[in-house]
């Protein structure tokens, strides 16, 4: 599992207020509400991110509420993993549960820029920014997360182990 893009950069405390403001949550569908993702923080964001772009953020990504809207937006916007220095607890589970990739590496949330080419090898977790020529190492996910990332969420990869018992009776 891997992701390669451009880096979108925040700073600390981002909140899941900022990521997709409150005032749009009555918006059930996904590609609609994802219209609005970062949109008080970073108005350009939905325009300027392409599928398989990285977001990146400093201490704290996601405090706030804790509401699964949040990860799913970033997800649908097209981003393909979110690398900050730490993330909020809840905003982590999140994030897992609906299948966007998220690491913690203070290194390189320090040292990547906006605009950056940034790949990701989950399974060794490695990160490496390419515009600077610098590579970091972080914590590569336990297998079974992969397995739930790798089946689109928590949910999906219920499902799939569901159908799998089914197949061997």
């Amino acid at each position: 599992m891997n992701a390669k893009g451009f880096a979108h950069k925040y700073g600390d405390n981002v909140d899941t207020d900022v990521i997709i403001p409150a005032r749009y949550l009555n918006i059930s569908d996904k590609k609609e509400l994802a219209a609005h993702c970062m949109e008080d923080i970073d108005p350009g964001f939905i325009n300027a991110v392409k599928t398989g772009d990285l977001m990146v953020g400093g201490q704290n990504f996601g405090c706030g509420s804790s509401r699964e809207h949040a990860p799913m937006v970033i997800l649908e916007s097209g981003v393909s993993c979110v690398i900050a220095a730490s993330f909020a607890r809840i905003f982590y589970r999140n994030a897992i549960n609906i299948g966007l990739p998220i690491l913690e590496c203070p290194q390189a949330s320090e040292s990547i820029q906006a605009g950056d080419e940034v790949s990701v090898d989950f399974d060794a977790g490695i990160i490496e920014n390419h515009t600077r020529g610098q590579r970091y190492q972080t914590a590569p996910f336990p297998p079974f997360i992969q397995e739930i990332i790798s089946a689109g969420g928590l949910l999906a990869s219920i499902k799939q182990k569901q159908g799998a018992a089914k197949d061997e009776l």
